[in-house]
């Protein structure tokens, strides 16, 4: 599984022109599933989210976490994230995990961080979107389950 992490004073996700959702201060969560991934993967990337010491301390340092700032979350599915360009032009998406499997995993992540008392947005998984990031910093963080297990 891979998460690009933002830092954002907001974000909004929308489809069709009608908002499916949107957060204040927080973080913006594009997350793929990859073939491999299963529920471990799930919670892992769910609690790195919820504990990744990225918002500012009184003192200016990155040390307090999305649970210690009160932030929210926005959780968008990107199966492109496991685009592999290392032959030709065009991506390949063979990393990818099918929609059959993606959906559930997306969602426990989604459940995952809702069960330790945060409040996360979400796109519409497989929907084609338009996501609004104000990204914060910029602080950008990618994580991957794959380079773990």
């Amino acid at each position: 599984m891979r998460a690009v992490i933002q830092r954002a004073r907001s974000g909004r996700v929308t489809i069709d022109g009608r908002e499916v959702g949107r957060i204040g201060r927080g973080l913006v969560v594009l997350l793929g599933v990859g073939t491999n991934d299963d529920e471990k993967a799930a919670a892992y990337i769910a609690d790195k989210t919820a504990n990744l010491r990225v918002f500012e301390d009184e003192a200016g340092k990155m040390n307090r976490s999305l649970l210690d700032a009160g932030g929210e979350v926005l959780a968008i599915s990107q199966f492109t994230l496991y685009g592999d360009v290392r032959k030709g032009r065009r991506p390949g998406f063979d990393g990818a995990a099918r929609p059959e499997k993606a959906g559930p995993l997306y969602r426990a992540y989604v459940e995952a961080l809702r069960a330790m008392g945060l409040t996360v947005a979400t796109g519409e998984f497989a929907a084609e979107m338009l996501v609004e990031i104000e990204n914060d910093g910029p602080v950008t963080i990618l994580i991957d389950s794959d380079r773990l297990f």
